[in-house]
Parts: C-alpha cells; structure tokens; sequence
C-alpha cells in the first residue's frame, strides 16, 4: 500500500477536510479493522508514512496472562525468538502484512473508512452551520409531510421549517425557494445533523431588515428591540449612531422601498418603525403610534404603564384585536393599561371640588 499519505491528500482536497484529521480517520480505521481480525483485546499501532506499517503490541511475561491474553501478552521465550535482547516487561511490536488481514479484513477496513469521512464531512458542516447560525439561510422546498413541516435542501444537508415557524396562511410546495432564519442546529452520530428554521422569529425580521438597509448592515442605525405578531404586524425601535442620519428614514427608505422589500418576503406584514428613545415614557408612547398620547405615568416596581389618551384615540391605541397595544407592550416590555382622559379629567375635578366643601 505504496504512497497512503498522497492517497490520504488527495481524499483530504476532495472532500475539503484537514489532511491530519483524515490521517487520524484513517489510523482509526485500520485498528478497527485489524482488531476485528486479531481480536477486540489487540493493541494495534499504526504508522502512516509513505508505506503503511501496521504493528500488533505485546507485553512481554512469564505470568499466565500469556496464556489468558494471548493477543496481548507473549511468554519470554517466545519473544526472544523474535528478538533476543527483549527482557521481561517489555514490550515488543511486531508488524503485521495487511495482506493477512484477508479479504474479510479489507472489506472491513472499507466500510470503517467510509464512515469515519461521513463523520468528519458532518463535522466539517457542523462547524460551518454553528458559525451562521441566527443568520438568514435559503434553500429549496423538498416536501411538505402530513404535520405541515417543510423540509429545504440547503446543499449538503436539509432543515425543517416546523409549522409553528411558518407564518400564518403561508404556503409552500416543491421546487419553491425560501428564506429562513437558521434558528437551531444540533449534531448526533446516531441521528446526524437536524437544522430547524424559523420565519417567525424576531431576530429574522431583523437579518431582513439588516439586508435591505446598509445603515443597520453597517452599523449606522441600530435596532434596539423588535416585536412581532408573524404575518400581520411588527414594531421597530431603532436608533442612530451618527448624527446625520435619521434612522426611521433610513429604515423606511425612499418612499417606503425599503420596509416594503422586508414586509413582500414576510406575507405583507405590517410593519412600524419607530425611533427608540431611553426615556421609558416617551419610548411608550412611540410605540402606540398611530395613537396620540397624553401622558405616560410608568409603575416601574409593578412594570406597568398607565397611558392617558383622548377617547377617540382609544381604537388607534388597541388596534385592531388589541394588536397595536400588544405589540408596544412587547417592544417597550411594560404591560400598558389605556386610561380614558375624560374619566381622568372628571376624577380630578371630584377631588378639587372635595377640598372646598364644608
């Protein structure tokens, strides 16, 4: 077996993997092998230079272990016939012809070796996928099976966009292409490499957003918190980091171009963008835009927020089934409770007119 480590690179350049790591794959391989020959006890080393030279191990002794271990242990007298300066605890290597492990130990070799390059290529996208993840991926549609998952080529491996990661009403069927974002990624021997994607995570409104808008990609505008209900509509509180920029602008782009891209790939979800501010009352009373506030009164210890808005402003700050409120309770992360201005206003008269009485 002439020449295995140019035999081992060029597998190495093939499949794209670190040559000493495929040395070791192959070193791992010929002692199983052997050892499933000679027996499961055999020490086995394994020399790769421009020759193989493989070697069975032996503890020299005069105990019965010879006679229990045989593939382990050699009786003194037997080793000096191999060597005649060994001494008692020695060990001695004697090297074994490939050629005697058969046909049986070529076969087995095979099959070892295939294997151990599968787990060092899973390894390989392993690695590579643990480095994207949170970051937007695409792929094409395999299938669509019975529980709603749909399963995505994505080159060497596939993934599974879970129904509960798919936004509502959205379809899909094979050969469509999609975006999603790379939410989880584990690896097992048994089970391979699952991936599971995801469209309704907050973080890919945000990979989106970041792609559409340089000012965010480069690091000009901020985004300081996203809120979203998957497919009907989102909140994004954003900030700029230079002062010539304006960063809802910047976001929005030129006559809406640019939050509409992001809003086509997510189903036409509604989204807001507003400007962050680190005054937790102003920045709630951003976040129920379209309404107009009057006031903000935050109970930190009890994270609630009263807002004071007129009646007719009362239906804007909901929204539509509650989803404006919610939303803004989700971006600024307080439970906001709407208070009617009217009510306020009589409450408060009530109490003046109690301290001029008699």
């Amino acid at each position: 077996m002439g020449k295995v480590k140019e035999l081992l690179s060029l597998v190495a350049n093939e499949k794209g993997l670190d040559f000493e790591e495929v040395k070791k794959a192959f070193e791992r391989s010929v002692i199983r092998s052997a050892k499933k020959i000679l027996g499961e006890d055999a020490e086995i080393e394994v020399d790769v230079g421009d020759d193989l030279k493989i070697y069975q191990v032996f503890q020299v002794t005069n105990s019965d272990e010879a006679y229990d271990h045989p593939n382990r242990y050699l009786y003194l007298d037997e080793a000096q016939e191999l060597d005649p300066e060994v001494e008692l605890g020695d060990t001695i290597k004697i090297p074994i012809d490939i050629g005697e492990l058969g046909k049986r130990g070529a076969y087995n070799f095979q099959r070892e070796f295939e294997r151990e390059i599968i787990r060092l290529l899973e390894n390989e996208i392993y690695r590579k996928l643990l480095s994207k993840l949170g970051t937007i991926i695409s792929g094409e549609v395999m299938k669509v099976d019975n529980d709603g998952n749909t399963w995505v080529d994505l080159g060497q491996v596939k993934g599974v966009l879970p129904l509960r990661n798919r936004i509502k009403g959205e379809e899909f069927k094979p050969g469509d292409r999609l975006k999603a974002l790379l939410r989880y990624v584990n690896f097992t021997h048994r089970r391979g490499i699952t991936i599971e994607l995801s469209r309704t995570s907050p973080k890919f409104l945000e990979r989106l957003i970041e792609q559409e808008v340089p000012e965010v990609k480069d690091g000009l505008v901020k985004i300081e918190g996203i809120a979203r209900i998957p497919g009907v509509r989102a909140k994004v509180a954003v900030t700029s980091l230079s002062p010539k920029i304006e960063p809802v602008g910047a976001v929005i782009g030129k006559n809406g171009t640019r939050i509409n891209a992001v809003a086509n790939e997510v189903r036409g979800e509604n989204i807001d963008v507003l400007e962050y501010s680190p005054n937790i009352e102003v920045y709630i009373a951003r976040a129920l835009a379209p309404a107009i506030v009057k006031s903000v009164k935050v109970d930190k210890g009890k994270g609630v927020a009263y807002v004071e808005v007129d009646k007719d402003q009362a239906p804007k700050a909901i929204g539509k089934k509650g989803s404006n409120i919610t939303l803004a309770s989700m971006l600024t992360k307080y439970r906001i409770e709407l208070v009617d201005s009217e009510e306020k206003k009589k409450k408060d008269l009530s109490k003046l007119e109690n301290l001029f009485k008699i």
